[in-house]
């Protein structure tokens, strides 16, 4: 006599239950695997939207530089002063309010980070001659960064500054100074960065040069002719 009854055995269970494992394991391992690879992507899109929104800042801080004086005391001395690691000068651009936005006096600094070098810029609100005289001193004694600092660019193997020479009335100089303390201004400003991590996958951190097109003499008084 057959019996009606029918089921499984239990190694027929077993084999079902490890396949059924297995198929979980193997979509879980494929669900880590695309969210480590949208984290790395994400990581480097973020970093290069800040390597693209670090240039366009630079250039237009260092574009925007203007003609003024520092009166410190009883002398008075043009407000951009450089160094191959730090920059003081005053500019029409604004981080916070942009083009549209009041004179800001901007100190560039290069200082150690976590991991590498680091370029901070430091701005202030620019009132006049006067509002500079507490930061007046030696090139390179700069007032240190501040909670409102911005950090440009970090994580970079070197970091400098170099200045082009301005001849009136010439071709551009291509004689690069690794100071400025001159009473007018450069005909332009270098930004040599390298950073410590480079990869294809990466934007590279590219040097910055901007022409500076402002001739007007600093510290000379210009007054309407007379007719």
């Amino acid at each position: 006599m057959k019996s009606k009854q029918k089921g499984f055995t239990l190694i027929e269970l077993m084999i079902s239950i490890t396949l059924v494992a297995a198929l979980a394991t193997g979509m879980l391992m494929a669900m880590r695997t695309s969210l480590l690879s949208l984290e790395k992507i994400d990581s480097r899109l973020q970093f290069n939207r800040r390597v693209m929104g670090m240039q366009h800042i630079l250039t237009r801080q260092l574009g925007g530089v203007m003609p003024v004086v520092s009166n410190c005391g009883t002398l008075k001395t043009s407000t951009f002063q450089g160094t191959p690691e730090t920059l003081q000068m005053v500019s029409s651009f604004s981080m916070a309010e942009g083009a549209r936005g009041y004179p800001q006096f901007d100190q560039f600094q290069v200082i150690k980070g976590e991991q590498g070098l680091r370029l901070v810029v430091t701005e202030r609100p620019y009132s006049g001659p006067l509002s500079t005289a507490p930061f007046c001193g030696d090139q390179g004694d700069l007032a240190p960064p501040t909670p409102s600092s911005m950090i440009l660019a970090d994580r970079l193997a070197s970091c400098t500054f170099s200045y082009r020479e301005a001849i009136p009335d010439q071709f551009p100089s291509a004689n690069w100074l690794p100071s400025w303390n001159k009473p007018d201004l450069p005909g332009a400003i270098k930004i040599e960065m390298r950073p410590l991590d480079s990869g294809a996958q990466l934007l590279p951190v590219l040097n910055v040069t901007v022409p500076i097109h402002i001739t007007r003499q600093v510290r000379n008084e210009y007054q309407d002719a007379k007719q």
